[in-house]
């Protein structure tokens, strides 16, 4: 597609930079710009000053006009945008395409995507492949992209970078995933990790719409493609969508990534684990290729991630645990082997802004992996404030995450770790969780 005078709207500029590269890569194709966004100027500052030099962008911020969403060519818009936003639909009634940057990606490419889902698990199984390929692909004339829901990354500038044969591994959200479905497209390699509730703010306690945006990641795929399902999540799957699904599929078995020795910790990684290596064994890497990459990985930051240990205490930041599930998966991996005599070692700091989803769950079984639980403040921490007080040994609450950090060092001893992993949404004291988690290594980096 030729961008040159295209008529082109941004709906939400934001700070990951994802839309920030976009735009920039948009502008030097010589397309028309209208960037808006809910925010002001100000908060948008550092993305701003990174455009500064582009003369054919104009900007509406601090709310959204339909106006800019009328005789324009593309639309391209935020990923938790509204379903329902007025904005939108009168993109969509004027003839707009209407999409996401990773979306219109996929639909132009020439490279063979990879892509990976899921409610837990897929960014840390999409690093992994990636890791494996970069390995494989060291002396091969093929290229391997990471794109997709990757912080600071727009997939949509690689459109000239990626050639015929190069691989491009996406990890893929439910938003970005309804806009594949919109239009028409799924990945050639696709793979499911897990599903849980998440999301139900934005979709409505409709647990079900939030599945079938995810299952647009093999709803349109093609007799010759292939889907690699995690044991988990496999019966689900089959249950609502064997009898549609046309692509071979292949259901990886946890206990396969048992063989090798595994750097990351938690039983649930033997999931993502195994859907990584089906899907590399799907794109005929050797045997020993994948050995080497799986025993050589050591995760991504934000998920379960070591930062240090401070006297005798190791710290983890689990920042990227947004859902009551992915913390009380983090909580069991740090406990295996670790907590034979029954008594949590473990200062759990959480807390955040409500996505809507049963918190019953980790509030249940919190008291058997943490002895202390600091909770910083938020819509969501109001929720499960008064059952954890009754839970754990001891509760504690925090106005400032750095207060959160001195309280549960000040409770901890040798032996002990610090875990940061919300179970929230960032919302409200920090700008995303990625804002979050680097503002925890900050505090973290400078404990004695």
């Amino acid at each position: 597609m030729d961008f040159k005078n295209k008529k082109i709207t941004v709906m939400g500029l934001g700070l990951l930079g994802r839309a920030l590269g976009d735009i920039s890569y948009l502008a030097q194709k010589g397309a028309d710009i209208i960037v808006t966004d809910l925010k002001t100027e100000k908060e948008l500052a550092p993305s701003i000053k990174a455009l500064k030099k582009y003369k054919n962008i104009k900007y509406h911020l601090g709310g959204h006009s339909v106006e800019d969403f009328k005789n324009r060519d593309i639309v391209l818009h935020a990923p938790n945008a509204p379903r329902d936003s007025i904005y939108l639909e009168t993109a969509r009634k004027n003839g707009a395409l209407v999409t996401q940057g990773t979306a219109l990606f996929a639909s132009l490419t020439h490279g063979t995507i990879l892509g990976i889902t899921g409610t837990r698990g897929k960014s840390t199984t999409t690093h992994l492949i990636y890791h494996i390929l970069k390995k494989y692909l060291r002396s091969k004339k093929q290229k391997v992209f990471l794109g997709g829901n990757v912080k600071g990354v727009s997939t949509l500038a690689m459109i000239d970078k990626v050639k015929k044969g190069d691989i491009v591994v996406m990890e893929l959200d439910s938003w970005q995933l309804e806009s594949f479905g919109k239009l028409g497209i799924s990945p050639k390699y696709a793979g499911v990790t897990t599903f849980m509730p998440d999301h139900l703010n934005y979709y409505k306690g409709n647990l079900d719409a939030y599945l079938e945006d995810k299952a647009q990641i093999f709803l349109h795929q093609k007799s010759s493609d292939f889907l690699v399902l995690g044991e988990s999540v496999a019966d689900i799957i089959m249950k609502k969508y064997g009898a549609k699904i046309k692509s071979e599929i292949i259901i990886a078995k946890k206990d396969d990534a048992k063989k090798y020795k595994i750097k990351i910790p938690g039983e649930h990684n033997l999931d993502n684990i195994s859907v990584a290596i089906e899907l590399c064994k799907k794109l005929k890497i050797p045997e020993k290729i994948i050995k080497l990459g799986v025993e050589s990985y050591r995760g991504i930051e934000g998920r379960l991630e070591f930062v240090k240990t401070v006297k005798g205490v190791k710290i983890y930041n689990d920042t990227c645990a947004t859902t009551p599930d992915a913390t009380l998966m983090g909580l069991r991996a740090l406990s295996e082997g670790k907590n034979a005599s029954g008594s949590p070692k473990i200062a759990l700091i959480m807390g955040g802004a409500d996505k809507q989803i049963d918190m019953s769950r980790l509030t249940k079984y919190v008291a058997k992996y943490a002895k202390t639980v600091v909770l910083l403040p938020g819509t969501g921490s109001d929720k499960v404030r008064e059952i954890l007080r009754q839970k754990v040994a001891y509760f504690y609450e925090a106005n400032t995450l750095k207060s959160a950090v001195l309280v549960a060092q000040k409770l901890s001893k040798k032996g002990d770790i610090i875990l940061f992993s919300p179970a929230f949404a960032s919302f409200g004291m920090f700008a995303n969780e990625f804002d979050r988690g680097e503002k925890f290594l900050e505090i973290v980096k400078k404990l004695k």
